[in-house]
């Protein structure tokens, strides 16, 4: 059996997976987990340019997530113009206040030769800058924050299409990784990992916190969604079409989550495929190949005349943006902002296993590793229970019946483990191994 066969029945198999849930659960169902699959995908395509082709090992995959699902809330939630005009300007300029303060600091401490009197000129900067930006930053979010805080209490969006966002939460999480990048990535590969994992969690905390912005933990709903997907109870609510999918025996409600769900599945697809073919055509260019020369050996990339930090921040920049792209699709399609969903074990670490299972460095592998860990992850979830009702049948009423009942939420981390151990015992380069 040629690479291609074996690669083909992978994928085949994965398909065959999807199938058989839509026949033993619902079809509604196999559609959701394979729209979730698919953002994975595009997610581990993001960390794979980050890992796989330049060697970098990031742990802030959360935090490029998150700032995608913001994007969707400035770019596309109903504005709030009275809480706006209450302090949004005011807000922002405390905000402008805390950049400019940076920026003059850095000018200064550049400026000035090295001595007692910069450390001082700088820190006096600095210090009274701090205090300006709370006395102008906290009138305004108490401001904004005061007005209906039970409904809005935030700045709200700019009422734009959902699809406007997508590429402005690329873009935020390309930003975020430039200015990441530009401090962390001469770090050793280790503290690589411990700096991008902390400056993701202190991103969630912000979005967690800062009521002005998205509401905190009382989360955005009501998000647009993007074009051409409809509400569902505008379908039922159609008269064409439900005369249209009763004259074929189907039922309105049925067919109308199906058929939202089969057109997310389109747009995300597309999505997909660009970025696979952009992502194969990078990695065959001699842009690829250099990446991949500094990722097996920095020291001999650089005596060839490669800027090392320069390329490590570009794959950074553009890995985090795909990650980000994903993630505003991601909320996109839930039609909310809930920051509460945002953890490293589901948007970091499944991410990884998804790269590590299905084979870095080769882009066909991140997708695979994202639909197969994709299904598994939320296959498991639905299945979990009735398969463990079938285990304990043959016990008697009682704690440990009840126990092992509750405890089937646990066993999706249980499978992902024994998953990743048998990858990694018989295919330790991934199923689809780098060329």
């Amino acid at each position: 059996m040629t690479q291609t066969q074996r690669n083909l029945g992978l994928f085949a198999s994965v398909a065959l997976l999807f199938i058989l849930t839509g026949v033993f659960q619902s079809w509604n169902l196999s559609l959701q987990i394979l729209n979730i699959g698919i953002l994975s995908a595009i997610m581990a395509l993001g960390v794979n340019m980050q890992w796989g082709y330049a060697g970098l090992f990031s742990t802030g995959i959360v935090g490029s997530v998150a700032l995608g699902g913001l994007a969707v809330v400035l770019v596309s939630a109903r504005p709030v113009p009275e809480a706006f005009a209450a302090g949004g300007w005011m807000t922002l300029g405390g905000l402008a206040i805390g950049v400019g303060v940076i920026v003059a600091a850095t000018l200064l401490y550049r400026a000035m030769k090295p001595g007692r009197a910069r450390g001082f000129a700088v820190a006096a900067v600095l210090i009274g800058g701090f205090f300006l930006y709370r006395a102008v930053f906290d009138r305004g979010v108490a401001a904004v924050e005061a007005f209906d805080p039970a409904t809005y209490g935030n700045i709200g969006g700019f009422g734009l299409p959902s699809l406007v966002a997508w590429p402005v939460g690329a873009f935020m999480a390309g930003v975020a990784a430039w200015a990441i990048g530009k401090v962390a990535l001469r770090l050793r590969s280790d503290y690589l990992a411990i700096a991008t994992l902390g400056i993701a969690e202190i991103i969630i905390v912000v979005i967690k916190s800062e009521d002005w912005l998205a509401r905190g933990v009382k989360n955005i709903i009501d998000l647009p969604r993007p074009w051409p997907v409809p509400y569902e109870v505008d379908l039922q609510a159609n008269p064409a079409y439900v005369e249209f999918v009763t004259s074929w025996g189907w039922s309105p409600i049925t067919s109308s989550t199906i058929l939202v769900k089969l057109l997310y599945l389109a747009m995300f697809g597309a999505v997909l495929l660009a970025i696979i073919w952009l992502s194969e055509r990078a990695l065959n260019s001699p842009w690829g190949r250099m990446m991949r020369a500094i990722r097996d050996n920095e020291v001999a990339a650089s005596a060839m005349g490669k800027n090392v930090t320069k390329r490590h921040l570009q794959i950074f920049i553009i890995g985090s943006a795909v990650v980000g792209l994903s993630g505003a699709m991601l909320t996109s399609m839930e039609g909310q902002l809930v920051p509460g969903v945002y953890s490293p074990l589901r948007f970091t670490f499944l991410i990884w296993v998804m790269v590590i299972v299905g084979g870095s460095g080769n882009n066909w592998g991140a997708v695979l590793g994202g639909l197969l860990l994709g299904w598994l992850w939320l296959a498991v979830e639905y299945l979990g229970p009735g398969l463990m009702e079938i285990v304990t049948s043959a016990l008697p009423p009682g704690d440990l019946k009840t126990h092992l009942i509750d405890s089937a939420q646990h066993m999706r981390l249980v499978t992902l483990g024994i998953v990743l151990l048998l990858v990694l015992r018989f295919a330790p380069r991934g199923l689809i191994p780098e060329k």
